[in-house]
């Protein structure tokens, strides 16, 4: 009897988040983004998935772009740590931001993520255009986005 209490502490203790080994962000993009964005970044613009090459630094100039990408729909569901979601949006600027990330480019921090992710933008497509139309406004280009 003690050692199937042994045995059920032990998969209590391999199954909990801190026994959870922490996947780098390459790993987390293959595992929470790539199925929409591909392993590419060129994303699946005929299905609504905006491409992410030299277009997605485009939202991280400022609070409000920022804002904006903690709140799309794979962020919000993508079950990672605010650490984690730094790094993998960190990871993303990298490799497909391109000429968009401005020069003067801020990482993604854990406090960040958990900060802009507890402000209430409400509507994430209304809240994109409004978004989009100041960055076009500023001669910056995004994405194409059909959502209405």
């Amino acid at each position: 009897m003690k050692s199937l209490r042994a045995f059920a502490l032990l998969g209590l203790l391999a199954t909990s988040p801190a026994a959870a080994q922490e996947r780098s962000p390459h790993a987390n993009y293959i595992l929470r983004c790539a199925g929409c964005h591909a392993m590419d970044g060129s994303g699946h613009p005929v299905g609504g998935i905006p491409d992410f090459r030299n277009l997605v630094g485009a939202f991280a100039r400022d609070e409000t772009g920022r804002t904006y990408l903690m709140h799309v729909p794979g962020v919000i569901g993508a079950s990672l740590s605010d650490t984690e979601i730094a790094a993998v949006l960190n990871y993303i600027m990298d490799n497909w931001g391109g000429e968009s990330v401005p020069a003067d480019f801020v990482p993604f921090t854990g406090i960040e993520v958990s900060t802009l992710r507890a402000k209430s933008i409400g509507d994430v497509v209304t809240y994109r255009r409004k978004l989009v139309e100041t960055l076009t406004e500023q001669g910056i280009a995004t994405a194409g986005y059909p959502w209405p």
